[in-house]
């Protein structure tokens, strides 16, 4: 293999899908082979666009002993030119959120995500091999006709449960004493922060006031869906609830550090980086089973079913929270998971997606 190009639809560091694109080049790095990062150049953050190439220039790069890497995730231009790219090409399904979810709060991006799914459709049998990060993505490709899907789960960093702090943030969340909820996820329907306000709200009047919620993802595209959550704020009378955007590593460690409990109530996700993330940090997750977030959990955190009343599963996080004998079981379950996914071969893995394990490489 001559270069490795990874073709992402978007570019912005603190996205998983982002994150483990470096984290793959860096790991060719090490194991001196050339890699770079593509993306149309108008979907790469300012402040990161210096780290990656534009992908319409590829076609005119690319060798035949060059490996392309598709990061599939959504409707991209990618998708169009790694489909034609004269050399071996590797497909890794990250999952496209169902339009559904959108039709009704931002019909725009329902339709980006519809034509996301014909181009999935349309790659089947366009890449030398396919991988998926779960099984539960896998399934989906197979339901669309892909075969021979395998399983490369996220990769991550060693970062994950550490790093710089913003220590005045932190210490504002943690002065006064408060039962700090946390949330980390760009604001989408599929997402259901509206059951995530459900449960704090149903927490916060039954089982202790003294409690916060701290809800830190990117809004952009999800204004309308935004403005109904904050609505809800005001119906339900709720204090001490903070939607913050994007923030930056070092005031995301920061929540982290502080949080009581990471709280996911997500109807769709294909992975679910953050999960793993709270885990590092050691903070108690309660999620809802549904999508890939069993497979991520593994056995560990708490797991509610998708009809769990509010008052129940508020009810049952207390019951996690207050008990520090509870609480220690429930992270060291945790800590063992992490500690699996920390052990992986991550070089061997990827050398084996990238066809480098049979060449000997």
């Amino acid at each position: 293999m001559s270069v490795l190009h990874q073709l992402v639809a978007g570019f912005r560091l603190g996205d998983a899908i982002s994150n483990e694109a470096v984290l793959i080049r860096d790991l060719c790095a090490r194991h001196g082979l050339d890699s770079d990062i593509r993306c149309p150049r108008r979907t790469a953050g300012a402040a990161d666009r210096h780290l990656v190439k534009d992908v319409e220039s590829l076609p005119a790069d690319v060798k035949p002993d060059d490996v392309a890497l598709l990061h599939l995730s959504i409707g991209s231009r990618c998708n169009e030119i790694f489909a034609k790219l004269p050399c071996r090409r590797v497909i890794l399904y990250h999952n496209v959120t169902p339009p559904r979810f959108f039709e009704r709060l931002n019909p725009s991006v329902s339709q980006v995500l519809a034509d996301g799914l014909e181009q999935v459709a349309a790659l089947r049998g366009a890449a030398d091999s396919t991988w998926a990060d779960s099984s539960f993505n896998a399934k989906e490709l197979e339901a669309m006709g892909y075969e021979g899907v395998r399983v490369l789960p996220l990769l991550i960093d060693e970062n994950y449960g550490h790093g710089a702090i913003d220590v005045g943030a932190r210490n504002e969340l943690l002065d006064p004493p408060m039962t700090n909820f946390l949330f980390v996820g760009r604001l989408a329907p599929n997402k259901r922060h509206d059951r995530i306000l459900a449960v704090f709200s149903a927490y916060q009047r039954y089982v202790d006031e003294k409690c916060r919620l701290i809800v830190a993802g990117g809004s952009g595209g999800a204004e309308v869906y935004k403005t109904m959550l904050l609505g809800s704020v005001y119906t339900f009378a709720l204090k001490n609830v903070e939607f913050t955007d994007f923030v930056d590593d070092r005031r995301l460690n920061s929540f982290y550090s502080a949080a009581s409990a990471f709280l996911c109530m997500s109807d769709h996700e294909g992975f679910c980086a953050p999960l793993l993330e709270a885990m590092a940090w050691h903070v108690p997750v309660f999620a809802v089973r549904a999508g890939a977030v069993p497979e991520t959990m593994d056995g560990a955190g708490v797991l509610f079913d998708r009809d769990a009343r509010p008052e129940t599963m508020a009810e049952a996080i207390g019951a996690v929270l207050k008990d520090p004998a509870v609480r220690a079981a429930v992270v060291k379950k945790q800590d063992e998971r992490i500690a699996r996914f920390r052990a992986r071969d991550a070089w061997g893995e990827v050398s084996e997606m990238l066809g480098l394990a049979k060449a000997g490489a």
